[in-house]
């Protein structure tokens, strides 16, 4: 055992540029911050992070801040931030690393984060993840358990806070260092590292609660709105030429089909190989006037376009093409509706990446036209499978990786027991779903209920994304498709 205070101003002085000589000054300053009371209790921890909590402890009981999570949150980022290097010298040290070796300068940046609390390892570990296999190869499934639900305490007081416009939002450059309050995220331990892509600049930071490995994000530095065109097609491959290892992808820029964040031109990147990106391609051809790229429609429940080839700016140029002859493209014969009036329906979702030497794009086609029947979205999950996902289909969703609400973990129990005659009070919404399943696996035993569960999950989204994409997978859907990619132009 050993002194609280003690044990965490050594810890500071191991993992930052601070020396013994900053001693006093460290331990004065987070005097300041958690209170002197019982400062020089015993602890047994001896990693940074339970430390750091610990200190949170104190700091409520010296009546330094209250017991609301979001009030943890700023003090605890603050107190982080002593082990994190200012903005400019984590920017120098990673573009000196870089020049070096960018896949270092990757994992030092990374781990930083990890580090410094800014990515939230331990919540993210509370995660339920597991794949299930389909006609279109293994779906990965994960219960995001990884962001707190909030406090009816902290939802009062967000609500009665003073309003602010500072940050803009989120993903702006002005969340670096700021303290954070009870309805804005505690930043004081947020680096973002500056980078050029063409002539706009542009920021590369992680996301605090990752949905996958090295889960990151790359955001314009100015607060502009989510806009597909040319650019981003260039940005993209950029990104991916410039991060060696990572794909980058961007949400559309249309409502129903996009992301929760259209007002700020973002995207995001990680070191991960999704369901997509290895499944087969159903059919090849190229496009008139480019015999340097291949092109394919990916066999996924997705309307997806993949194109291949040596040349970023090949790429980018025939991604434009096909872009805009689907932003005029109707087929009413297969409900494709590309405007209601002066209102635009179609875009895409756009995935880079690098694979064998070469760059590789995906565009795949998106609608957000509604109707009488289907008035969520005609290509957005439908209500019967909303029981498990009826949020937007984003870009993270559309590679196949389906992240779910909370509230599936304790209501997939229910449906176990209700499976095993244990249970009848489960939500109504997934009686139907339930009785299938009942119907289907009628010797179902505790042995084997959690699987049959999991993989009746994985089924449902795969439904949901077939509702997502625009030509279905019959023959009249993918004949369709080929109408489509026709108009573009094929050899």
């Amino acid at each position: 055992m050993t002194a609280l205070l003690d044990t965490f101003v050594s810890k500071i002085i191991e993992n930052s540029s601070y020396t013994e000589l900053d001693d006093i000054y460290l331990r004065n300053r987070i005097l300041a911050l958690v209170g002197e009371d019982n400062a020089q209790q015993e602890t047994s921890q001896t990693e940074l992070i339970a430390l750091k909590d610990e200190l949170l402890e104190l700091a409520v009981a010296n009546g330094k801040l209250g017991e609301l999570a979001e009030e943890k949150d700023c003090l605890g980022a603050e107190l982080m931030n002593f082990i994190t290097p200012i903005p400019s010298q984590v920017n120098k040290e990673f573009w000196d690393t870089y020049a070096k070796s960018p896949q270092k300068a990757i994992s030092d940046f990374y781990n930083l984060s990890k580090r410094n609390d800014y990515i939230k390892v331990a919540a993210i570990a509370k995660n339920i993840a597991f794949s299930t296999p389909s006609d279109y190869g293994n779906i990965d499934i994960t219960i995001n358990l990884s962001k707190p639900e909030k406090d009816p305490k902290a939802i009062a007081a967000a609500r009665s806070a003073k309003s602010s416009s500072y940050p803009k939002c989120q993903l702006c450059l002005e969340n670096e260092g700021y303290q954070g309050r009870i309805n804005h995220p505690a930043r004081a331990n947020h680096r973002i590292i500056r980078l050029n892509l063409g002539d706009e600049k542009w920021g590369f930071q992680y996301s605090p609660y990752a949905y996958f490995n090295e889960h990151c994000i790359f955001l314009n530095t100015e607060h502009v709105p989510m806009v597909i065109s040319q650019d981003t097609f260039r940005q993209l491959l950029d990104i991916v030429d410039i991060f060696p290892g990572y794909f980058a992808g961007s949400n559309s820029d249309l409502p129903i089909v996009g992301g929760s964040i259209l007002t700020h031109n973002h995207y995001q990147g990680g070191r991960q190989i999704f369901p997509m990106e290895i499944a087969e391609l159903d059919r090849e051809f190229h496009f008139k006037g480019f015999p340097d790229v291949t092109a394919g429609i990916v066999k996924w429940p997705m309307s997806v376009i993949r194109l291949r080839g040596a040349a970023k700016p090949r790429l980018v140029e025939l991604a434009e093409i096909i872009r805009l002859a689907w932003r005029s493209y109707s087929d009413v014969s297969v409900g494709i509706v590309a405007f209601t009036g002066d209102t635009p329906h179609h875009t895409v979702t756009p995935i880079a990446r690098r694979r064998d030497g070469l760059f590789e794009l995906d565009l795949v086609l998106r609608d957000n036209h509604t109707s009488e029947k289907y008035p969520d979205g005609v290509y957005h999950p439908h209500a019967d499978v909303q029981h498990i996902k009826k949020e937007n289909i984003g870009l993270i969703e559309v590679m196949g990786l389906a992240i779910l609400p909370p509230r599936l973990k304790d209501e997939l129990e229910e449906v176990e027991k209700y499976l095993l005659n244990q249970y009848n009070e489960m939500a109504d919404y997934h009686r139907d779903w339930a009785d299938a399943i009942k119907a289907k696996y009628p010797d179902v035993s505790a042995e084997t209920v959690s699987e049959i569960v999991r993989q009746a999950v994985g089924q449902t989204f795969v439904r949901v994304l077939e509702d997502a994409g625009v030509y279905k997978r019959d023959a009249k859907g993918q004949a369709a498709f080929m109408r489509f990619v026709e108009s573009v132009g094929i050899e």
